[in-house]
């Protein structure tokens, strides 16, 4: 970043956005800025930005396509689309999927790998990755989801292995390598 680069923060929610501006005073960081708002609908310019960050937001988001369409609005020609995010690996029961305690813990509203793929595809990036780095086991959740009255034993093999955490990557066309008018609007 340097010392000329800039910082945003993006939240929804008051209470998270004075913890982040008293931690950003704690760390003496001046080049930061906090904003209000939500993914669906991020309040930056076109093209502002060169670098998009996150962990485990965008599963919790209704409108993952409208999440991507706008990481790609703000991000500069080139830029890059960073995050991690829980995946989904094949088919997952409807009985999890429905938890509403699972939807917090990110499960519920991930998406399957190859749909994330084609979603930032869609969206119009390229360079396209989701590597999972953590593949969950059913130990891993056993006793979380058996708090939550799910028969672990009979659902595990329908589970087991089907839950990742992974990084997704992916990149804005550079101005020079667009393949239409819309790719880089």
């Amino acid at each position: 970043m340097g010392p000329t680069g800039k910082v945003y923060g993006l939240d929804m929610t008051d209470d998270m956005l004075a913890l982040a501006r008293e931690n950003q005073r704690k760390a003496g960081a001046t080049n930061v800025e906090f904003l209000k708002g939500t993914i669906e609908a991020i309040p930056l310019p076109d093209q502002s930005v060169d670098v998009i960050i996150s962990n485990c937001v965008i599963n919790l988001s209704e409108d993952k396509d409208a999440v991507l369409r706008e990481a790609f609005r703000v991000l500069k020609p080139g830029g890059r689309f960073a995050v991690s995010d829980v995946v989904i690996r094949g088919d997952v029961p409807s009985e999890i999927r429905r938890s509403m305690e699972l939807w917090v813990g990110c499960v519920a509203g991930a998406l399957e790998e190859d749909e994330y793929e084609a979603k930032l595809r869609s969206a119009g990036f390229e360079s396209v990755e989701v590597e999972p780095w953590r593949v969950y086991r059913i130990e891993d959740a056993r006793a979380f989801l058996a708090e939550s009255g799910i028969d672990v034993d009979r659902l595990a093999p329908q589970i087991e292995g089907k839950v990742a955490s992974a990084f997704i990557r992916a990149r804005r066309p550079d101005a020079t390598s667009c393949c239409g008018p819309t790719c880089c609007s």
